[in-house]
Formats: C-alpha cells, sequence, structure tokens
C-alpha cells in the first residue's frame, strides 16, 4: 500500500501527527506548495494538480492529524486549532519560505487559521492563500459530521453499510455529475475507514470540526493581508456560495473565481479547469 493512498511521492519525516509527501519534480522557483484535503479525504484529492504544480516549485501534500496516511493518536485534539498549530509547526521545523497554502473544504479552513496564526510574527513566510469550497462562517453542517458526535452509532452504520458504500454515496451526493466518482476514487477514500483507528480518526475530527471560537476567527478573516484566491463550483451543496462571496468582501486581497457546473471538489470534478485558475492566480502574484 502506498503510506498516501495512491499519491507518489517521497515521505519525510517530520516528528508531528502529519503525513507529509513531497512531489517529485523539475522546479522552476524556490516557492513552496503546502496542500490540505478535504474532511475525510487525503493528499489522493491532489493527484491532478501536484505533479503538474511539482513542475513550478516544492510540492508538500500533507494527510493531517486522523485522515489518510496521518497518524491517528486516541485524544481530543483535533479542532481545527489544532490542526493549524501543526501545520505552523511542520512550516517551522521545515524552515520553509515562500509559502502558498492551498486547502480544500476544512483544509482551506485549517490554512485560514495557520495564516492568522502567523500574522502575529512581524513577517509570515506565508505569501499566499487559496481556499478551495472552505467553510469560513456559521453554517449547516452536513448530518454525517452531524452523527459523529455518536461515535457508536457511526460505527455501526459504517460497518453495516461499508465504508466503500458510504463514501460512494457520500461523493455522489457532493459532486455536480454523479458520473465523475470512479471506482478507484471510492477505494482511494474509503481504505483509511476500513480500520477501527481509521474510523475514529474521522469521527473525532467531525466531533470538533467546527472551531471553539468560530465568530472571532470570522471576525479575524480581514488580518489576512496576503493574496487569495477563493475558488467555488456554482452547484455546491457542502459550502454555499455565499461563504465565498463573504469571504471575497472581508479579505483585503480577496479574488473570487467560480467554476460552472461543478460541486464541492474542483480539483477532481474539473481537474483542468481548475488548475488553469489556480495557474493563472499564481503567476499573477508571483511577484
Amino acid at each position: 500500500m502506498n503510506p498516501s493512498p495512491y499519491i507518489e511521492g517521497i515521505p519525510l519525516e517530520v516528528d508531528l501527527p502529519l503525513h507529509v509527501t513531497e512531489m517529485p519534480g523539475a522546479r522552476q522557483s524556490d516557492e513552496t506548495l503546502l496542500m490540505l484535503h478535504g474532511f475525510g479525504g487525503s493528499s489522493y484529492t491532489w493527484r491532478w494538480w501536484a505533479p503538474r504544480l511539482a513542475e513550478r516549485g516544492r510540492v508538500l501534500c500533507v494527510d493531517y492529524k486522523g485522515f489518510g496516511a496521518a497518524p491517528k493518536p486516541a485524544d481530543e485534539r483535533y479542532a481545527p486549532e489544532d490542526q493549524a498549530e501543526l501545520i505552523v509547526g511542520l512550516i517551522d521545523r521545515l524552515e520553509l519560505e515562500r509559502v502558498t497554502l492551498i486547502g480544500h473544504s476544512l483544509g482551506g479552513s485549517i490554512s485560514l487559521l495557520a495564516c492568522q496564526a502567523l500574522s502575529t510574527r512581524s513577517t509570515s513566510p506565508v505569501e499566499r492563500l487559496v481556499m478551495i469550497a472552505s467553510p469560513a462562517y456559521r453554517q449547516r453542517v452536513p448530518p454525517l459530521v452531524a452523527l459523529s458526535k455518536r461515535p457508536r452509532l457511526s460505527r455501526s452504520l459504517v460497518r453495516s453499510v461499508g465504508p466503500p458504500r458510504l463514501v460512494r454515496w457520500i461523493l455522489r451526493s457532493v459532486v455536480y455529475d454523479p458520473a465523475v466518482v470512479t471506482d478507484e476514487q471510492v477505494s482511494a477514500y474509503a481504505e483509511p475507514l476500513m480500520t477501527r483507528e481509521g474510523l475514529d480518526g474521522v469521527l473525532r475530527a467531525g466531533r470538533h470540526l467546527l472551531p471553539k471560537n468560530l465568530d472571532r476567527v470570522s471576525a479575524r478573516v480581514r488580518e489576512v493581508t496576503i493574496p487569495t484566491l477563493l475558488m467555488w463550483g456554482d452547484r455546491d451543496r457542502v459550502v454555499p456560495g455565499w461563504v465565498g462571496e463573504r469571504l471575497a468582501d472581508e479579505l483585503p486581497y480577496g479574488r473570487r473565481v467560480v467554476l460552472e457546473r461543478c460541486g464541492h471538489i474542483p480539483p477532481e470534478e474539473q481537474p483542468e479547469e481548475s488548475l488553469a485558475l489556480l495557474t493563472a492566480f499564481l503567476d499573477e502574484t508571483g511577484g
């Protein structure tokens, strides 16, 4: 089994409850693109983007605590603030500079929190932020996330339905066109849920999905004063479009782009179109 499902690269030893894969490539700059997946996902999310971006700069794909190939310790420090603290620790430990944080869904929220934490320093190593369909304000929580607060019931449901069937149903419900969901995709996301440890890691993260001080986090959005790309699908049923619109209004250098006939996972539903939008943003803000 590949340590990071279906992402081929070099695993890095970081002494943190993270799994980090460095993508091979002929770097054309000294920038680092640090990529964080969404809730229930893994670095597999970036299978289309990462090899292409590795031609540009250093690409590090992170499975954060509780997901994918990352450690899943039996503690309760799985809140977005805890994950953001680990990402800041990773940046410091690897002494990264010229960083672009790229996060999908929960990964984007974690990236935003990391930027807020780093904004208190005299200089921050993060130069750009990319949030893809990422929560940032109070909104409806998906039913399966709410169910994670009842772990016994959740485990029973997963066992009775089976991880592959459950994952297929979830993926088909969040994309615009269910036909884009493949068997390989289902297998990659279902794999970590096949073990008790993997399932419990996801449930712990689900129980702590909302930041402890969400209103304060939302109020500090304006403190992130770096170029920020906000990428949404126009048919996103998980994180509604108004979230991206409000972020674009409140972020000093926020730029919103919308993909038509696209749901919650642009990098997987429309990999070429979404990558073109990202690349244009990186080129324009390269400095």
